[in-house]
């Protein structure tokens, strides 16, 4: 049974933590994660070795666990057998000893390398034990759920996980119809339930990251419904009877496409509803396509007066007099994003006169003329990103007096050859992101400047030969990120370049060099490119969930 095998090597394990393990150059932290994670794949192994004869899935997985728990026993005992060298007295003896000293330190590397590539096996196996435990949760919760005799009193059923095609229809007996909260998220489903229109009382519904791509029309028998969220789903269009739902106030229907760096097009919302105006209940909407209908969607939008977060997207440069009138009756506004149709259809925006007081996150894509003279005025925001702007004018001016500015992304915003941060300006931002900016050449920061930015990522900005001058005032920086940049400026970087600028960064804890190639992510640490000339990451992964990607 694989479960005595993984207990034996736990067994094994143990006197490396109490005198051994230093002696496994490299290797402590991978014995750490070995042993945490063995300990809790023995923990399932007792259910796992009983399903084994009846699931496939599940015989593979144990096949798996036996086979690296006898391979790591294998590398335990020749790490064994290294410290077990007896050696005689005198001149012979202690020559003997030096040599076994040298061979066991390459044997030692060895083994610690060994270690490691079990270590990437067994995290392997992780992530199928993590899918088992989720499978066979899950189905138990719903067997415990439809034996369950007092399921009338059922207010809340949330599914989250689900690998398998579970039998949907039978959740939904004559008992559920008090439910008030039903939440499938990532649930095996193509179609909208039908069984969903029996529950009357319904608040919130959820089918993010299903592939639902269409709503019916009997969406508007649940009067009680306050949150629809289709996030992540393939619905482009909502039926006219969701104007029937005057208590709804969370509208969730976006899914975003990218593989690496999000592309312009890369974020799609819903067909908006001619006479959307009529749901005054909503207080988050994302995110409606304005290029529909007959040009009267954003004069609606000035109706939903509750509104907290808007979302618009396919913006024409003739829906910027309008909109803007309509931003201004919003005065609950605290988050606002809206996209252009097009990378070069102009975002106009400069009808704004008196924006909404509250606002603390903006997310501007499109051209702008000119950065909109309202932005800073506005004391709350915490967030900006600004992404395909193409201004002519250094945005920075304009942007640094903003007082509770927490984090700023700036995409190919400015033409210019040169950004400088002056003394006094940002004197809150605590994330700063440069991407894009192909004329950049130098970057500038002056003492007294940013004092609290803990982390600075520059991306894709092709000229830039240098790291930014006066990075070295910057106290308070904790992670220094750069993204497919030059290999000659990471070179100037490295310690051992002479007449470089490793003093620049010298204070700074973690500093990255990180590239996308054949379909993931490579990042790799200053350390990595000191020691070789042909580095080996340190992270490689399709996604960077730590990071802005």
């Amino acid at each position: 049974m694989a479960e005595s095998a993984v207990t034996f090597l736990l067994d094994k394990l143990a006197p490396l933590f109490e005198n051994e393990l230093q002696l496994l150059r490299g290797g402590r932290e991978e014995i750490v994660y070995v042993r945490g994670e063995l300990e809790r794949i023995r923990a399932f192994l007792h259910v796992a070795d009983t399903l084994e004869e009846s699931d496939e899935e599940v015989k593979v997985w144990v096949k798996q666990i036996r086979d690296v728990a006898h391979e790591t026993e294998d590398v335990l005992d020749e790490h064994t057998i290294l410290l077990a060298h007896d050696h005689v007295g005198g001149i012979y003896g202690l020559i003997h000893k030096m040599s076994c000293c040298i061979k066991n330190m390459k044997a030692s590397y060895r083994i610690a390398s060994q270690i490691k590539a079990i270590n990437s096996r067994i995290r392997n196996i992780s992530d199928g034990h993590r899918r088992l435990r989720q499978k066979f949760c899950v189905a138990e919760q719903v067997r415990n759920v439809q034996l369950n005799r007092c399921v009338s009193q059922l207010r809340s059923l949330l599914m989250f996980g689900v690998v398998e095609k579970s039998p949907l229809r039978t959740l939904f007996p004559n008992g559920f119809r008090l439910l008030h909260v039903l939440d499938l998220q990532g649930a095996p489903l193509k179609t909208f339930p039908v069984q969903v229109m029996n529950l009357y009382y319904l608040r919130y519904l959820s089918l993010k990251e299903t592939k639902v791509s269409s709503i019916p029309s009997y969406i508007g028998k649940l009067q009680h419904l306050e949150t629809l969220d289709l996030k992540h789903t393939y619905v482009t269009e909502l039926p006219d009877e969701i104007l029937k739902l005057q208590r709804l106030r969370h509208l969730l229907v976006y899914r975003y496409e990218f593989e690496s760096y999000a592309h312009f097009h890369s974020k799609n919302g819903f067909r908006a509803l001619e006479k959307i105006g009529e749901l005054q209940s909503l207080q988050k909407l994302c995110f409606i396509e304005a290029n529909h209908g007959n040009g009267n969607i954003m004069t609606e939008l000035g109706k939903l007066t509750k509104l907290r977060r808007l979302g618009v997207i396919k913006l024409r440069r003739e829906d910027g007099k309008s909109l803007c009138s309509s931003i201004e009756n919003l005065r609950n506004l605290r988050a606002l994003s809206l996209l252009s149709v097009e990378e070069d259809e102009i975002l106009d925006l400069q009808h704004l006169f008196s924006p909404p007081p509250l606002l603390q996150r903006l997310y501007l894509t499109g051209r702008l003329e000119t950065l909109p003279h309202w932005i800073p005025n506005l004391e709350s925001l915490v967030r900006v990103h600004l992404k395909w702007s193409r201004l002519k004018s250094d945005p920075l001016e304009s942007l640094q007096a903003l007082p509770n500015l927490v984090h700023l992304e700036l995409l190919q915003v400015y033409e210019g050859d040169t950004l400088c941060f002056r003394v006094g300006g940002f004197k809150k931002l605590k994330l700063l992101g440069i991407d894009k900016f192909d004329e950049l050449r130098c970057v500038e920061v002056e003492v007294g400047a940013l004092p609290r930015v803990e982390k600075l990522s520059i991306q894709r900005c092709k000229l830039l030969q240098k790291a930014p001058l006066g990075i070295e005032h910057l106290p308070k920086l904790k992670v220094l990120e750069f993204f497919d940049m030059p290999r000659e400026l990471i070179q100037t970087l490295l310690s051992d370049d002479q007449g470089g600028d490793y003093w620049r960064v010298a204070h700074i804890p973690e500093v990255y060099s990180t590239y996308w190639r054949d379909g993931g992510w490579e990042v790799y640490s200053l350390d990595r490119f000191n020691d070789s000339s042909r580095p080996s990451p340190v992270i490689r992964s399709q996604e960077l969930h730590t990071r802005w990607k």
